[in-house]
């Protein structure tokens, strides 16, 4: 359900759209990162960081679909295993991973709320 029952913006997809959007700007951040400390070349780290980064701009735009949801937790685990090559990004990729899985979770709750809502005061009305 990408749109609550009474027509208004899903709380799940704004929580998770904000998180991606913040996620890839720390993303997009690691790659001066890579170059410069870790010792990455400057086509390899400009294709993950910024890659990445890309990735969830375009993910957040995307989360109408289902499988948006889905890929956005696959950006979660990338961002974590970046810690392999910027030992940092263990903290901030599960960082950001706790806080995508909350969006998600928590968004789902509140949209069954609100639909449930809905529906009793549909039901009250007739």
């Amino acid at each position: 359900m990408s749109e609550s029952a009474g027509g208004e913006r899903s709380p799940r997809r704004g929580m998770c759209a904000a998180v991606l959007s913040l996620e890839a700007i720390t993303l997009g951040l690691s790659t001066p990162v890579m170059i410069t400390i870790a010792g990455v070349a400057t086509g390899t780290a400009v294709a993950v960081g910024l890659g990445l980064a890309v990735i969830c701009l375009l993910l957040a735009g995307m989360l109408r679909a289902q499988w948006a949801y889905l890929a956005g937790y696959v950006v979660q685990v990338a961002a974590v295993a970046l810690g392999f090559v910027v030992p940092v990004m263990f903290a901030l990729g599960a960082i950001f991973a706790v806080l995508w899985t909350t969006a998600d979770l928590l968004g789902r709750k509140i949209d069954r709320e609100r639909a449930a809502a809905w529906a009793a005061w549909r039901a009250e009305q007739e």
